[in-house]
């Protein structure tokens, strides 16, 4: 896998799809010596499920944990933190981390109680984890999800997990964009896999799931950070610290230049059936639905949720998205499967930031 590539795969299985990446992604080659001590970094922000759209399901760790010790590589460690003020200990349990370490024998740090070296990251001195410090080869797995302050939070702010509570704390007073840049330039970020099956479009401690069905790879944290708030409806104006990473080379924010290589187009899932809560219940009104793909449906979901009330009121009838609409006529759908439509906005599936300047949001 090169750098400037993004690897993305849809379904259910979510441990089958994670195996399905790292083996496209020659990850065993990537890594190299079976000896590297190899860190597994997941969000754990609260004691809460995955389902609930703040956390990385633990089938992505297990997945890789499956593939790696196939591969004859076994010093295996998950480490993270939670929130300041959280239980790292109680969401290790809660999502499912202890049971997943106990079956498999995985050593669990919770870098809260970890000791920790002041680094010079590229200006900037910041306290990282002597835990973090240690790895050999760090494997991010951030949830795609939005985040009260920075709008969105993916691989580079997952990062945040690895420096103990009072550095989170002085991240806040310092302006979050800066030091989440800067502490990228020394943690590592050798591959990574996003967690895109329902994150939470507004708040990064979840409770408003929104069904995407997917999982992306790659190996550069600017571009997969770019990539994740494209497929949001941002810009790179709206992220700061994703221009912040690539001034301090880190990696690239030029989506136009990454290569996006879909696995298993033909297994785009049906969006998920749980009643609708939080903003994709607001939303709804405006939308008509039939029979839609998941990935479609987010990015409609993602568009209409940067619109204020004035332009969504604007909206003189409801948004045709879904494979009930192919061969039928309307006046504005989303997605290629409405190409027979007055207005129709193209792509399968198109991203949010697309369907936002569709909709003239």
């Amino acid at each position: 896998m090169e750098k400037n590539e993004i690897y993305v795969i849809y379904g259910k299985d979510i441990a089958a799809m994670t195996v399905r990446l790292a083996d496209e992604a020659n990850l065993a080659g990537l890594i190299g010596e079976r000896g590297k001590r190899i860190g597994l970094k997941p969000n754990l922000v609260t004691a809460k499920p995955a389902s609930g759209g703040a956390t990385t399901h633990p089938e992505i760790a297990a997945g890789l944990i499956l593939y790696l010790k196939k591969n004859g590589f076994n010093n295996l460690t998950i480490l993270e933190s939670s929130w300041t003020g959280g239980s790292t200990a109680q969401a290790f349990k809660v999502c499912g981390y202890r049971k997943l370490a106990e079956e498999t024998g995985v050593k669990l740090i919770d870098t809260k109680g970890d000791k920790t070296r002041l680094c010079d990251c590229a200006g900037m001195k910041l306290e990282i984890c002597e835990s973090a410090l240690a790895i050999d080869f760090m494997i991010n797995l951030p949830v795609m999800k939005g985040h009260c302050q920075t709008r969105l939070t993916c691989a580079l702010k997952n990062n945040k997990g690895l420096i103990p509570d009072r550095e989170k704390s002085r991240f806040h007073t310092l302006g979050l964009t800066k030091p989440i840049a800067h502490l990228n330039t020394v943690v590592r970020n050798d591959f990574i896999v996003v967690d895109g099956i329902c994150g939470d479009p507004d708040f990064e401690l979840g409770g408003n799931p929104l069904y995407g069905g997917r999982l992306f790879a790659a190996r550069d944290p600017v571009l997969c950070d770019a990539w994740a708030a494209f497929q949001m409806g941002y810009s790179l104006n709206d992220i700061p610290y994703i221009g912040a990473a690539e001034q301090l080379k880190i990696g690239s924010a030029d989506i136009s230049a990454a290569k996006v290589r879909e696995l298993n187009h033909d297994e785009v899932q049906a969006a998920c059936r749980t009643a609708p809560v939080g903003k994709v219940r607001e939303l709804a009104p405006y939308i008509a639905e039939d029979n839609a793909c998941s990935v479609c449906y987010a990015s409609l979901i993602f568009a209409l949720s940067r619109m204020n009330k004035a332009k969504l009121n604007r909206l003189k009838e409801k948004i045709c998205v879904g494979q009930g609409f192919q061969g039928k006529q309307g006046h504005l759908g989303i997605g290629q499967c409405c190409a027979g439509f007055q207005r129709f906005c193209e792509g399968c599936p198109p991203s949010g930031a697309e369907v936002l300047a569709f909709l003239g949001g």
